[in-house]
């Protein structure tokens, strides 16, 4: 049911390369024509996003008032939800924000001796569009993990796109929304809702930053269109590695497989181990989980297709192997796994010791649940306050500063051949 590679194995380094190379592939694959949508949406605008939504989702809205959704629909889910939901939610809300809060950059000037004054000031996008998934599956953990660091920067202007298929709306959604204090929401998604964020449309300005995760159109959307806009990450089909030793709960990584195998056809979920007991015991354990869940089909093609169990020769080749792999959730479940902590080079966010499984992060840890995918962990980092930040540079030079500083600063534009630049640092020494 899941596929076993062994690095004893001959042909490991071949079959192990296509688990590297997930993202790029994934993307090539839809690449043609997620760039036809985006052009269509630039060239038509309104008219080319009714027709998307008509086509993917099953319902014909005749207008822009019809993919609008008011704030008073908002609160009225909200008003609706049971109360156990709401304190789940604002147990999240606080938890997200405190966490979001402690990232936040500060405006920062320096004043050296001669009087010249360098700093760095930060301030936030003025306009953020956030890609809240739908489909298969609503997410309003999704809302609270892009709105919040949006608001904990001070953006003023936050709009979420969203996939409403048949034109079905998630109370629970709405009503994060509304704690969230969200004014604009559209019923748009795929390609289609990257390319109205990223170029306006007839009643919607351009945003200045996309972010929030989705499926491999939405990530391939969110690639072409960076340098229009700004983007959080590359956030494709979501996966897992777990690295166990012969400690861990075979249980426990089955559970923690199908968590994200759940999430998509198309999620990876990988367990790499120096223990064939721990992996026979975890195939068990997938077997029996899987025929009770309430979205076996898509759990199952998930595993079948896109899992995979490693067996390494020992604990050093599972973190150099995961670090090649670069997953966006990491399970460390080993006697000591901060002990293995320093030794982890490349993962979106990872997850300590068998209390913590990978769905704590999604919801209420503190942290991030939007977080790089597809080998993308290691340049790009997990969705936070800064991705809705800019910085803009200080520089003030005293007289005194650019006597002592200008004829070097002249010296090097003569060596570039820009004359110009030089002339107009001499003009403020000869005065």
């Amino acid at each position: 049911m899941i596929k076993i590679l062994n690095t004893a194995d001959s042909s490991f380094k071949e079959k192990f390369q296509q688990v590297l190379d997930r993202g790029k592939l994934d993307i090539k694959d839809v690449k043609t024509k997620v760039q036809s949508l985006l052009d269509d949406v630039s060239s038509r605008g309104l008219k080319a996003v009714l027709e998307h939504i008509a086509k993917f989702d099953r319902w014909n809205p005749l207008g822009f008032e019809d993919i609008c959704v008011s704030p008073q629909m908002c609160q009225n889910a909200y008003e609706n939800l049971s109360e156990d939901v709401k304190c789940a939610l604002h147990t999240a809300y606080e938890r997200i924000y405190a966490f979001h809060l402690k990232q936040k950059p500060k405006t920062w000037l320096d004043l050296e001796e001669n009087g010249t004054i360098l700093g760095q000031k930060i301030a936030p996008v003025q306009r953020a569009g956030l890609y809240i998934p739908g489909g298969k599956a609503a997410y309003p953990s999704s809302l609270l993990m892009n709105a919040i660091p949006a608001i904990v920067a001070g953006v003023k202007e936050i709009i979420v796109c969203t996939p409403t298929p048949e034109n079905r709306l998630n109370d629970i959604l709405l009503g994060a929304a509304h704690l969230c204090q969200i004014k604009t929401i559209y019923k748009v998604g795929g390609a289609s809702a990257i390319g109205m964020m990223a170029y306006g449309i007839e009643g919607i300005k351009k945003v200045d930053v996309i972010t929030g995760p989705g499926n491999i159109f939405v990530a391939t959307a969110k690639q072409l269109v960076f340098g229009e806009v700004s983007i959080d990450m590359i956030a494709g089909p979501s996966e897992i590695g777990i690295i166990a030793d012969e400690s861990a709960n075979p249980k426990y990584i089955a559970h923690d497989l199908l968590s994200q195998a759940e999430h998509d056809e198309m999620a990876s979920s990988i367990l790499i181990t120096p223990s064939s007991k721990i992996a026979d015991e975890t195939i068990f354990h997938l077997r029996k989980i899987l025929s009770t869940l309430q979205r076996q089909s898509i759990a199952e093609e998930s595993i079948v297709n896109r899992g995979m169990i490693i067996i390494a020769k020992n604990i050093e080749e599972c973190i150099d192997l995961s670090n090649e792999i670069a997953p966006e959730h990491l399970e460390i479940l080993t006697y000591n796994p901060f002990e293995l902590l320093p030794k982890i080079k490349d993962a979106g966010a990872i997850f300590l010791g068998e209390n913590t499984p990978e769905p704590i992060g999604d919801y209420l840890a503190g942290p991030n649940h939007t977080l790089p995918t597809g080998g993308s962990a290691k340049f790009f980092s997990p969705l936070g306050t800064e991705h809705f930040m800019k910085k803009s540079s200080i520089i003030s030079f005293s007289k005194q500063a650019i006597l002592e500083l200008g004829e070097d600063c002249a010296k090097l534009a003569h060596l570039e051949g820009l004359g110009a630049h030089k002339e107009a640092v001499l003009a403020r020494i000869k005065e």
